[in-house]
């Protein structure tokens, strides 16, 4: 008896159990260990529901910020078959193809102090060919036309306040429908190595809208709260979709959060070391940004901090799971090193997260501790088969589903 279709989306979470949510933080070419792991759960997908599954098939929000929103818009874009354009296996081969024309390494003789001169003066590098392959991918598809619900958050530097692109609320704002392609320029327009991005958006009544942006990791770097919120906003508009779900029934919720890695097992600084920095010191220093660094750090932290209370408090952690490394050292550690070497080494870092422990975070220390005795890779398995029987029970119990099956 055939129940459901590949091609069929999602059906709303009124018909289901939980409302299901896949987070992806920014990181710039980190953004390697994420897909490593997405192509891992898409592949278990696969081996239960045949070859066409794709992660947008099974969860109500794909939220993504900077790198992560470049690629919840590469999940989330439908190709001209109308199924997501990418498939999750293909977007680690996207970051090893490209990164090193987006992030290009001068190796010629005094090329660090130029470096050190173009970042005092501009952004570390022009964006021209970044840019040029997320139009040629993502073309004029816009935020209402996801396979499923997305939402990035980018930051308006002329207003100083974030700017979230949402599918929820685009249907109240429709000069928040902008392009997927101008969203994942803006909210991977990093300071200091990207330049900001400028577009407009026009709703049918001929209202224009600027847009100012630079990366959403200045607003939220793991955007797994944000999305939450956005969900939360609309239970309280009433939306159909989640009846009878209430607002604040955070028991509910299926979060997968993964991080792009840190460095939190490797001291790089402390209080004497920077107690003499200026503006300099604080903008270059040892191949990387230390300013981006410590904010994007924090605004992860501090979602992860309170995600881990709430899901504890209501004695639901299994729903929270959170994937990060945060032993990273040296090039891995940095967003923009694209070479041949230290692109491979995250992947390799990506396949071996796989096979480690289960962790939560220390609330004390900041760091990782391990959970419980089951790897990722294992906890990734289960996840699949939680979301693989949510898609059928939502098909079987939706008006679609039971005239599909009555057939």
């Amino acid at each position: 008896m055939q129940i459901d279709s590949p091609k069929s989306p999602l059906q709303p979470p009124t018909y289901g159990n939980i409302i299901t949510i896949l987070s992806i933080d920014g990181g710039g070419i980190r953004g390697i260990i994420p897909a490593v792991i997405l192509g891992f759960l898409e592949s278990e997908l696969q081996k239960l529901d045949g070859e066409e599954a794709r992660l947008a098939d099974y969860f109500d929000v794909v939220a993504g910020t900077s790198t992560g929103g470049l690629v919840t818009a590469m999940l989330t874009a439908p190709n001209k078959e109308g199924r997501p354009l990418f498939a999750a296996s293909e977007i680690k081969e996207f970051y090893l193809e490209h990164c090193p024309k987006i992030f290009p390494q001068n190796h010629f003789p005094f090329s660090a102090t130029r470096k050190l001169v173009n970042s005092l003066s501009g952004p570390k590098y022009d964006g021209k060919y970044l840019h040029q392959v997320i139009q040629a991918k993502l073309g004029d598809t816009r935020l209402n036309q996801t396979l499923t619900n997305v939402v990035i958050p980018t930051f308006d530097i002329k207003h100083l306040q974030p700017t979230i692109f949402s599918s929820y609320e685009v249907k109240i704002n429709p000069l928040k429908n902008a392009t997927l392609a101008d969203i994942a320029i803006s909210t991977s327009a990093a300071p200091t190595y990207l330049p900001a991005h400028f577009f407009k958006t026009q709703d049918s009544n001929g209202n224009v809208k600027e847009y100012n942006l630079i990366d959403g990791g200045v607003a939220a770097n793991n955007p797994a709260l944000v999305a939450i919120g956005e969900v939360t906003n609309e239970i309280s508009r009433g939306s159909s979709d989640f009846f009878p779900i209430k607002p604040n029934d955070y028991g509910r919720f299926l979060v997968l959060s993964l991080g792009t890695g840190n460095h939190k097992s490797e001291e790089k600084f402390n209080a004497k070391n920077v107690a003499t920095w200026g503006l300099l010191g604080w903008l270059t220093h040892d191949n990387s940004t230390p300013i981006i660094d410590a904010f994007t750090n924090a605004s992860s932290d501090m979602v992860d901090f309170h995600l881990s209370a709430v899901f504890r408090a209501l004695h639901s952690e299994a729903n929270y799971i959170r994937i990060q490394d945060d032993t990273l050292n040296g090039d891995a550690a940095s967003v923009d090193i694209a070479t041949v070497e230290n692109l491979d080494v995250l992947v390799k870092i990506g396949d071996e997260l796989l096979k480690k422990p289960v962790s939560r975070v220390n609330l004390d220390s900041g760091c990782n501790e391990d959970a419980y005795q089951m790897t990722n890779e294992k906890a990734l398995i289960k996840l699949a088969g939680i979301l693989s029987n949510e898609k059928k029970i939502r098909v079987v119990r939706s008006p679609r589903g039971k005239a599909t099956i009555n057939k």
